[in-house]
């Protein structure tokens, strides 16, 4: 039951995030229409807004990389949401064996340490001096997105050994994304 009650929490909170940025980032005239306009209407709007955008000759506006991160972290914790409360249920499930109790448990716990193995070696990445770090970890398999201005191999191999010696991941993947 706490369980189910953090992970609506962090929805909660996290909701709360992507829409704080997405009122900060709003040009001001349309926060206006915004409170008074339908969900349905808005997506209409924009749509017929890029295409005329688009007609005109300018290019379509693209999230800048904050929002892309934003966005990726929200997608992987709704990804884990959904994969920890099915683990739930089969915790809380009368019909299950203690064997697979047992498995669901050690998943859990599994996926609670990398989420904060991948928090802690973002922080660190962070520290080095980059502005921001998305760290995604699927098993062995580690991909990394840095905010950097430059691509140095040197740099690379930095964060990778440091991700190697904290998460103990085989394959690790390091992609720059220039700074804006």
């Amino acid at each position: 039951m706490v369980r189910k009650q953090t992970v609506w929490l962090l929805t909660m909170l996290s909701l709360v995030v992507v829409l704080s940025v997405y009122y900060v980032t709003t040009p001001d005239g349309q926060k206006s229409n915004m409170v008074n306009s339908p969900i349905e209407q808005l997506s209409k709007e924009k749509s017929a807004s890029e295409k005329e955008s688009k007609k005109a000759g300018e290019t379509a506006v693209k999230t800048s990389g904050d929002e892309q991160f934003a966005q990726l972290r929200l997608e992987m914790e709704d990804k884990r949401s959904q994969a920890k409360e099915q683990l739930q249920e089969v915790l809380t499930s009368v019909s299950a064996s203690a064997e697979e109790k047992s498995k669901a448990k050690d998943e859990l716990q599994q996926m609670d340490d990398l989420s904060a193995k991948e928090s802690l070696v973002e922080t660190l990445i962070k520290s080095e001096g980059y502005k921001d770090a998305l760290v995604r970890a699927d098993g062995s398999d580690v991909r990394i997105t840095v905010k950097a201005e430059k691509l140095s191999t040197k740099e690379a191999n930095k964060i990778i050994q440091l991700v190697k010696g904290e998460i103990g991941a085989k394959n690790v993947a390091v992609k720059f994304d220039p700074a804006k």
